[in-house]
């Protein structure tokens, strides 16, 4: 039964996440409720073991249908999963708690922004071209590579949002352009746990597969649909993640 809500979870976890990202936010408590014995750093890890397949399955998707600017994702990649490694190491020398309780606020900020911008995301607009949208790029692939590693809920959706508000992308360029750099922090973060042991294999591989067929019609459903339901996801799963990190930071 366990394995059976493990693998809807993560079905539909993948779907949200290669839209918007915010897959962890469905996953990762399901894995705490079904595995209440289970050490936190072991649920995480297998989490990434499932979620990294999912959210490159989604790449794919976007890369055929939408197209990926490479030569500039690719450097950013790099150091997204550099990033992720620093980060992941920083959590065990540095307390994480002053970033969940700024975390909600952030997120609320974040989100009062971009209703307010209505237009926000509408129309494809690169502001930078060439070393310039390169080292753009690579600063917010570290930055968010960092932060996935050492704290991680709503990267996803601060990649999406990042490259919109900065970059000029649309909605749904800026959510193919996240998908690959989130698939290079969340294999930093997973190369990191699986070594320390903190991934359970036989849960993790068969919520995979479930994870890769979400992402793959969550990519295909964004793609048809556009950057104006990529908005309104994106506004919705923001919304969700301030009400889950509000709780955890002052009502748990």
């Amino acid at each position: 039964m366990e394995i059976v809500v493990l693998t809807l979870a993560s079905l539909f976890a993948g779907f949200v996440d290669s839209i918007v990202g915010g897959g962890g936010l469905i996953l990762v408590p399901v894995l705490f409720s079904v595995l209440p014995g289970v050490a936190p750093a072991t649920l995480l890890g297998t989490n990434k073991s499932a979620s990294v397949w999912g959210t490159a399955a989604a790449t794919v998707q976007f890369h055929y249908r939408v197209g990926l600017r490479w030569r500039t994702l690719l450097p950013a990649a790099g150091l997204a999963f550099f990033g992720s490694l620093i980060g992941a190491w920083a959590v065990t020398v540095v307390p994480g708690e002053f970033l969940r309780k700024l975390l909600p606020v952030i997120l609320v900020v974040l989100l009062l922004y971009t209703l307010a911008r209505k237009d926000m995301g509408r129309h494809h607009e690169p502001r930078f071209h060439g070393r310039a949208e390169l080292a753009a790029t690579a600063a917010i692939g570290f930055a968010l590579g960092v932060y996935d590693g050492f704290f991680g809920p709503g990267t996803g959706s601060f990649f999406v949002f990042l490259f919109v508000r900065w970059l000029g992308y649309d909605f749904l360029n800026a959510a193919a352009s996240a998908k690959l750099l989130n698939v290079m922090t969340n294999l930093g973060a997973l190369l990191l746990l699986g070594l320390k042991g903190h991934v359970l294999w036989h849960y993790g591989l068969v919520m995979a597969v479930a994870n890769v067929a979400g992402g793959v019609i969550g990519a295909r459903v964004a793609i048809r649909h556009g950057a104006g339901f990529v908005r309104t996801v994106f506004i919705f799963v923001v919304g969700a993640l301030i009400l889950k990190t509000a709780y955890d930071a002052f009502l748990r």
